[in-house]
């Protein structure tokens, strides 16, 4: 059995009784290695850690997992199960949002550091999000297939370095302004991306590797900034968003609650927003009549689903649906509010039942590993026949293996390579200086 009976958008979709009803999607959340135990211990050595923050990672990782193996729809009705319903495209926003928070404590918490301090600082994350993508490039080619009926998975990895080199310039940048921009890149990047769809070029391969990048450098680099399933534009979305409540003081009560509270705030309104425009202001008919290459069942499963592989551009309505890696504004709203609703829940929780969240804060801690060495399992193709036992096993591993690496040795093992290189490269720029 190929992988390529298995993607819900493949040409046996949900709605075929003879498609696989577990089908993995290839759209997937990431790990945040921006956050490696370093990231704490580089920002203010007198603060502690907060577990909420892994543990909220810890859960990302999980959704990530689930997308990726568990089936994405029922076989008997043919609807989205609950995990894809819940984790589908709003898993890698949560990482991202989360890397943008943990980029903000290693960069000097509430007050951001400045002169050499702050040089040092972007040289630190310059070499960390080349080492990342550099890691997700060597990982590509094990994983089968090129298009998204084929592939397993999407990895982030490739996207997160860019991710890391688009956010070095706000490092510096206000509370407000980060705000500012977070809200600007949610609303013009989908429109820039509306706009050049059609004209960038097409990179095939969703898994580039190395020689990929090399042969197509014009058409990589429109794949990972506009095109691709995690683009990096709209994406600076929810890592500016993420940076801003990085400078805020997430130990206060009032902080934790006000992200719980104004999170679910947001993406009520946003999936609200997206009812009213689509389903009762005669939205969904616009887009059947601009897009008659589309019937009502495929524009269903666009909005499902997400694109396969790119959204359509017969419309503008099309930015009005807020379905999973759709990236329109509605979208973006929708998983930025519900990643800091997340990260609000997981921060109060911290507070009174931190030690039942060791195992998720463990597993956050450590990302990179874990979700590098899932792809790898993923490349195996071993899980398409019993994919709950082998969700199961994932999982369970990977909390086994993260409590006690963690409390023997600290870092994850990747974790402990990316971070040494970011401190060698800080040290060389500081010299004998001292923090600013």
């Amino acid at each position: 059995m190929t992988a390529s009976s298995h993607h819900p958008l493949s040409d046996t979709s949900p709605r075929d009784p003879k498609a696989a009803p577990w089908a993995p999607h290839p759209h997937q959340a990431l790990t945040d290695d921006a956050v490696d135990a370093a990231a704490g211990a580089a920002a203010a050595p007198a603060k502690r850690r907060l577990g909420g923050i892994d543990a909220a990672r810890g859960l990302a990782l999980i959704g990530m997992v689930s997308i990726h193996i568990l089936p994405a729809w029922n076989p008997e009705t043919f609807e989205p199960t609950a995990q894809w319903t819940v984790f589908a495209g709003r898993s890698a926003a949560l990482f991202a949002l989360l890397a943008g928070v943990s980029l903000a404590f290693s960069t000097g918490g509430h007050t951001p550091h400045t002169g050499r301090a702050m040089t040092a600082d972007r040289a630190g994350i310059l070499v960390r999000a080349l080492l990342i993508a550099g890691l997700g490039l060597a990982i590509n080619p094990v994983i089968p297939g090129i298009t998204s009926e084929e592939v397993p998975a999407v990895n982030i990895l490739v996207y997160y370095g860019v991710f890391f080199l688009l956010v070095i310039p706000f490092l510096r940048r206000s509370v407000k302004a980060l705000i500012a921009w977070a809200a600007f890149f949610a609303l013009a990047a989908p429109v820039l991306m509306h706009l050049t769809r059609d004209v960038l070029p097409v990179f095939t391969d969703l898994n580039p590797g190395f020689a990929d990048v090399a042969a197509e450098p014009g058409a990589a680099a429109a794949h990972l900034l506009l095109t691709g399933t995690y683009p990096a534009l709209p994406y600076l979305a929810y890592l500016l968003a993420g940076l801003a409540i990085g400078r805020l003081d997430l130990a206060d009560l009032q902080t934790q609650a006000a992200l719980l509270s104004f999170g679910m705030i947001m993406a009520v309104t946003a999936w609200f927003a997206y009812w009213v425009l689509i389903l009762q202001a005669g939205g969904y008919d616009q887009l059947m009549n601009h897009t008659p290459a589309l019937t009502e069942d495929g524009i269903d499963d666009i909005i499902i689903w997400g694109p396969n592989p790119i959204l359509p551009t017969t419309t503008w309505w099309w930015l009005a649906i807020a379905g999973p890696h759709t990236n329109t504004p509605l979208a973006l709203a929708l998983s930025l509010g519900s990643g800091m609703a997340v990260l609000g829940l997981f921060l109060l929780l911290g507070r009174n039942l931190a030690k039942w969240l060791l195992p998720l804060a463990a597993m956050g801690s450590m990302t990179l590993t874990l979700y590098s060495t899932h792809l790898l399992a993923l490349a195996t193709e071993i899980h398409y026949d019993r994919p709950y036992l082998w969700f199961i096993i994932q999982v369970v591993v990977a909390a086994l293996f993260a409590s006690a690496w963690q409390h023997a040795l600290g870092r994850g093992p990747l974790e402990r390579v990316v971070g040494r290189s970011v401190e060698l490269t800080r040290r060389a720029i500081l010299g004998g200086h001292q923090r600013a």
